[in-house]
């Protein structure tokens, strides 16, 4: 496996500081399996709820409501013991500050078709959600409704737009300085034994009758000794799989261990590019097998990750030049705090 830093892990990290500008994104992103972890309270029990402004950005009032979301969305569902809380506030303060900051510079910048922009996200968010209900206790639990939603939404998009015109669109990254990176980070760039493999699943519920397993059983069986005798492997995956990849003649792409079930995996693994499997029992069903290609483990090529490289050090770039920024914006604005 390739061990670098996601390509888009500078975008996650300059939103960690416009996330507290933008619940919008933490609440719509982590949908119906992961939204859980933002219900649990953000501070201790003992701690006593701020009140009032936090912090005031060139005459505009940062309101401790905002403090309470930013922290929530900091902690993940984590609780923070009382003596750390002075740090946690100081922490989101600092972060909410520097939102405001980016928000007040891209507000000065004209955006198109804001209101269908702001809509169409709305709608995106919304649809990662089971029901209407699920969404918005997901956003309740931020101490938000739709109407704080929406306007986070936009300043979330304004923020988005400026970072793109001010940082992103100005960062360049060399193919020099790519195969640089790539030549004095080899450890970075490490690629465990993968499998390129085809396969005819026989699906079956786990649940199911032993009479109807038995019938997957042998309609796999009966696949298999087609195969045998020279049938086309793609052209009976199209026909008889009820896995998607069926649409590509069961081409399932490269795959490492640890990717695909137990079972599947081990016949994988096991045979040679050419080779056919027997027929391979998982929870899913009955699949027929066929690796045509297989990759050593070792070092992956430069023209592999080039395109990655190249991402992540713009992100590196993007990074840089947005704290700079923030620094120089802190210096002539005039910034209060009003917490302890």
């Amino acid at each position: 496996m390739i061990r670098y830093v996601n390509s888009s892990g500078w975008f996650v990290k300059v939103f960690l500081i416009a996330a507290v500008v933008s619940c919008s994104t933490i609440v719509i992103a982590a949908g119906p399996e992961t939204k859980k972890e933002s219900t649990a309270a953000a501070t201790s029990p003992a701690a006593a709820p701020l009140k009032g402004a936090v912090a005031r950005v060139n005459g505009v009032d940062i309101d401790a409501l905002e403090l309470r979301r930013a922290e929530k969305v900091l902690l993940r569902g984590q609780t923070v013991p009382a003596d750390k809380q002075a740090d946690l506030d100081k922490q989101a303060v600092d972060q909410l500050i520097s939102a405001e900051l980016l928000y007040q510079a891209a507000a000065k910048l004209e955006v198109k078709d804001l209101d269908k922009q702001i809509d169409a996200k709305m709608a995106q968010g919304k649809a990662r959600f089971k029901d209407e209900q699920e969404f918005k206790k997901a956003i309740r639990d931020l101490d938000m409704d739709e109407k704080n939603l929406r306007e986070y939404t936009r300043r979330d998009l304004l923020i988005s737009n400026f970072i793109e015109t001010t940082f992103v669109s100005k960062a360049a990254v060399t193919e020099a300085e790519a195969r640089a990176f790539y030549d004095k980070n080899p450890e970075k760039f490490k690629r465990d034994e993968t499998v390129k493999a085809s396969h005819i699943l026989i699906g079956v519920d786990a649940k199911a009758s032993a009479d109807d397993k038995k019938k997957a059983h042998e309609k796999a069986e009966k696949l298999h000794k087609e195969l045998a005798a020279g049938a086309d492997f793609a052209a009976l995956a199209k026909v008889n799989s009820t896995c998607p990849s069926s649409q590509q003649g069961g081409d399932l792409g490269f795959f490492g261990k640890g990717q695909m079930v137990p079972p599947f995996e081990k016949a994988a693994f096991a045979l040679k590019p050419g080779a056919i499997s027997p027929v391979v029992e998982t929870q899913f069903g009955y699949h027929i097998i066929k690796v045509t290609e297989k990759k050593a483990a070792g070092k992956a090529d430069f023209k592999d990750v080039k395109t990655k490289i190249e991402e992540y050090l713009k992100g590196l770039k993007v990074n840089e030049a947005l704290q700079k920024y923030l620094e120089e914006a802190r210096k002539s604005a005039k910034i209060e705090i009003l917490v302890k």
